[in-house]
């Protein structure tokens, strides 16, 4: 399955698992996948995560986080996008 925006897939499914109160969500893994789970483990909004290879593909599992069972994340949005980019200089991030 090739998806056009793998990034945006990962945030959709996330955002999905939480809605429903699932405990976890198993995607595709990818270097860039890898990286934004571990920004969003640093920050405090997941669990943990981990990569597991099933038949031959890697997999990552994402351990979702709740608060007196409601999501830790309350919205998650990709801004930029393919075919839409937005830039901004070093010093302009937070």
């Amino acid at each position: 399955m090739s998806l056009s925006d793998p990034i945006g897939d990962m945030l959709a499914r996330i955002k999905n698992s939480q809605m429903r109160s699932h405990k976890n969500v198993e995607l595709p893994s990818s270097k860039f996948k890898i990286k934004i789970a571990d920004v969003l483990k640093n920050e405090g909004y997941i669990i943990d995560y981990k990569v597991e290879n099933l038949e031959g593909k890697d997999n990552l599992l994402i351990n979702l986080k709740y608060n007196s069972g409601n999501p830790v994340i309350n919205s998650i949005q990709r801004v930029s996008k393919p075919g839409r980019r937005i830039f901004s200089s070093a010093e302009s991030l937070p």
